[in-house]
């Protein structure tokens, strides 16, 4: 089954945006998922089970490794912006 999910990360550390950016970027080198990052969020779409087990990883790197909150919106298929209304882009 495809995903969509929205992903953000905030890191309780004065340096966030690196450690944003670090946590954006390894994600980036799954070569069998879609990451869009955004000004407010990342958007990842692919399969559900392969971007859970990305995502159990990655996040529990980054919950060990320091204080943050992560949160995420889940839904199926791939809900990505070429999907909507032209009057909406």
């Amino acid at each position: 089954m495809n995903a969509s999910i929205e992903l953000s990360l905030y890191p309780l550390k004065e340096n966030y945006k690196e450690k944003i950016t670090a946590f954006i970027l390894r994600l980036k080198k799954y070569d069998s998922i879609v990451v869009k990052p955004n000004g407010m969020s990342t958007q990842i779409f692919g399969d559900y089970d392969l971007i859970m087990d990305l995502l159990k990883k990655e996040l529990a790197e980054e919950l060990s490794s320091h204080r943050c909150m992560a949160v995420m919106k889940i839904g199926s298929g791939f809900l990505t912006s070429d999907k909507l209304p032209k009057e909406l882009l």
